[in-house]
């Protein structure tokens, strides 16, 4: 992970320059000049044959374009993060670690485009307030503890995958259909005969073939976030992707990816999974199915390696580390947070003394009734 700062200078003041999230220019803190970031139009975001990257990568040749990274793991909570230029030390983002080691050079796939930061530091600090509030069950004292001094921007590193996908599945149908069923109860004292329906299920057996289109399945490509939270921040506004430029890091860090593309297809699959369901079983039909085997081939696969914008900080809280990322283009928050477990046993107690309270009230009105 690495902070991007000195790498471009103020057009009129030649002062260092950092990116302004909701601007499309580096403004300059000194004279105030705005440097526009200049975007070639010409420069189309284009989709990755996968298969023949993964071929590629296997014989050591050229592929998607490729950049080199040098990294430190942190000893704490086994991320991997890469450091900027000339840079032996940093700070964990994601537990707050001092970061010292040996560094080591890795060439990854280089991010084709991003999503530049349109929420400020500012803004993301107070809709974290505002979600800490919700926290019923957190402790008072958290307020205390949160770090807004150490929220940081960031690049998390993504993929995208398409996919055409053929199924092939065996299964069963299942058609309701009622017979009238005849019973008998008492009515005033007398005994009453009544009929009523009662639904059944008649199964038959069903195969067949689908087909289904999946177009930029999103899987994080960081393995320090966890997927609840990271799916939590979608959606995000893809559709206005820009072609990657280092202007937009300005001042931001960068995390690499550690998962690789190959298992970012294989969570992808994942997430696949409940969509083909579901056209299988509008395909089988029926009032109820039942599946029971399935095949699938996919096909024309394709990927993007992307940058998306968060606001992430990490605080410690009675010796436990927590941390909290928000959707640098939404303002949507997530993460985790410790409870407190006075607030949980007195909301347990009143519940229990509210239905107490209910049935001591139906018994009381019963017997006087």
């Amino acid at each position: 992970m690495s902070e991007n700062t000195g790498q471009f200078p103020c057009s009129n003041c030649g002062a260092d320059l950092k990116f302004e999230p909701g601007q499309n220019a580096l403004k300059c803190p000194y004279c105030g000049t705005e440097n526009t970031i200049e975007t070639d139009e010409t420069v189309e975001i284009t989709e990755n044959d996968y298969l023949s990257q993964l071929r590629k990568m296997e014989e050591n040749l050229n592929g998607a374009a490729t950049l080199d990274m040098v990294s430190v793991k942190c000893d704490n909570c086994g991320a991997i993060v890469s450091l900027g230029e000339n840079k032996t030390a940093g700070e964990c983002v994601f537990c707050g670690t001092h970061l010292s080691g040996q560094t080591r050079s890795v060439k990854e796939i280089a991010p084709q485009s991003l999503l530049p930061f349109k929420i400020s530091k500012k803004e993301a600090a107070e809709n974290f307030k505002v979600w800490l509030k919700k926290r019923w069950f957190a402790p008072n004292k958290l307020k205390e503890f949160a770090r807004m001094d150490g929220l940081r921007g960031m690049y998390s590193p993504y993929w995208t995958y398409d996919s055409e996908t053929t199924t092939s599945y065996r299964g069963q149908r299942g058609d309701y259909y009622y017979t009238t069923e005849t019973y008998t109860e008492q009515v005033d004292g007398k005994t009453v005969t009544k009929t009523r329906q009662v639904r059944h299920t008649r199964w038959s057996f069903a195969s067949g073939t689908v087909r289904n289109s999946f177009d930029d399945i999103l899987i994080c490509g960081s393995g320090n976030m966890l997927p609840k939270y990271t799916e939590a921040l979608e959606p995000w506004d893809l559709e206005n992707l820009v072609p990657f430029k280092e202007d937009y890091l300005s001042g931001f860090q960068v995390e690499s990816y550690s998962v690789n593309l190959e298992e970012g297809f294989g969570k992808a699959k994942e997430r696949m999974a409940p969509v083909i369901d579901r056209t299988i079983r509008r395909d089988i039909g029926g009032d109820e199915q039942r599946i029971s085997s399935k095949s699938s081939s996919y096909d024309d696969i394709t990927f993007k390696h992307i940058l998306l914008p968060v606001w992430i900080s990490a605080y410690k809280f009675k010796d436990k580390v927590y941390n909290f990322m928000v959707n640098a283009r939404t303002g949507e928050v997530q993460g985790n947070r410790p409870w407190s477990a006075v607030k949980i046993t007195l909301a347990v107690l009143g519940f229990g003394a509210l239905i107490a309270a209910g049935v001591l009230a139906y018994l009381y009105f019963k017997g006087n009734s």
